[in-house]
């Protein structure tokens, strides 16, 4: 003979009655919350995007700028060593000359 299929000890639930209505009105609230907070998040990321590109515009003013002042201060430098190094070699053949050299001996000896 041959056997049963499933156990007869099994105990039967009973499926509760759901109220579908409500689970779907729940689920739409749910929805629409978070759809809510996606926009919100989109708009803040569209605000922080546009102000990213107001700070880069500036500090690319700001780079250019400092490029600009760095260069000057530079040339500024090199004309003062260029001034120092010229009154240098005018102390210099001041003292040559007083000493009583002439000209072309110091011009012999400066090349």
């Amino acid at each position: 003979m041959a056997r049963p299929k499933g156990s007869k000890n099994k105990t039967r639930t009973v499926k509760a009655a759901v109220d579908y209505a409500a689970v779907v009105a729940e689920k739409a609230a749910e929805k629409e919350k978070i759809e809510s907070e996606v926009a919100a998040l989109i708009a803040n990321i569209d605000d922080l995007k546009a102000q990213l590109k107001t700070k880069k515009v500036e500090l690319k003013a700001a780079t250019k700028d400092l490029a600009k002042a760095e260069a000057k201060k530079a040339a500024a430098e090199a004309k003062a060593a260029e001034e120092a190094k010229k009154g240098e070699a005018e102390d210099v053949l001041k003292k040559l000359l007083a000493s009583g050299m002439t000209a072309e001996e110091i011009l012999a000896k400066l090349q």
